[in-house]
C-alpha cells in the first residue's frame, strides 16, 4: 500500500478500493466533502500556485498529475503544463515522492500535453524517479480509470524495483 497524491481527483475511489491511502487536491474548498466521500484525505491547494501544494506532498509515494482536462485560457494551460509543472516536479525532488503519473490526454491542446509529458520524462529521468505517461482518454471513463489505476501500480512497481 502507498499514499498517493492526486492533483485532479477522479481516481480516488479506485485507488482506495485497491488499498491505497489517497490524498486528493482541490482548488475549491467547497469540494472537500466530495473528496472525503470518495475516501480520500482532502487538501486545498492550487496547481497554479505550486507552493500551496508543498504540504500535500508529505509522506506521498506516488503523485498523479491529472490535469489533461484542466480549463482556462491557452496561456494559463501552457503555464500549468509548463513552468508550473517544472516547479512542482522540482519541489517533489525533496519529498518522499518516488513515482509520478502524468496525464497526457484530455481536452487540453495536445501540443501542450505532449510538452508537459516531455517535461515529466526529462525531470524524472534526470532524477531517477519512475514515471508513467497516461495516454488514455478521460472522456472514455471506464478505459481511462483502468489505465490510470494500472499506471499507479506500474509506478509503484518501478519504484519498488528501483529501491531494492
Amino acid at each position: 500500500m502507498a499514499r498517493c497524491l492526486i492533483v485532479g481527483c477522479a481516481l480516488a475511489r479506485a485507488l482506495r478500493a485497491d488499498g491505497h491511502a489517497v490524498r486528493g487536491t482541490t482548488r475549491d474548498p467547497g469540494q472537500v466533502a466530495e473528496i472525503e466521500a470518495a475516501g480520500a484525505e482532502p487538501f486545498v491547494g492550487d496547481p497554479d500556485r505550486v507552493a500551496t501544494l508543498g504540504p500535500a506532498l508529505a509522506h506521498v509515494g506516488v503523485a498523479c498529475i491529472l490535469l489533461g482536462t484542466a480549463s482556462g485560457a491557452q496561456d494559463e494551460l501552457t503555464a500549468l503544463h509548463g513552468t508550473r509543472l517544472d516547479m512542482l516536479l522540482e519541489r517533489m525532488l525533496d519529498t518522499t515522492v518516488r513515482g509520478i503519473v502524468y496525464e497526457a490526454a484530455g481536452t487540453v491542446d495536445p501540443e501542450i500535453l505532449a510538452a508537459g509529458a516531455e517535461r515529466v520524462r526529462h525531470a524524472c529521468e534526470r532524477s531517477l524517479i519512475p514515471h508513467v505517461i497516461l495516454t488514455a482518454k478521460p472522456a472514455e471513463h471506464d478505459e481511462w480509470l483502468a489505465a490510470a489505476t494500472a499506471a499507479v501500480e506500474r509506478a509503484l512497481l518501478a519504484r519498488d524495483q528501483f529501491t531494492r
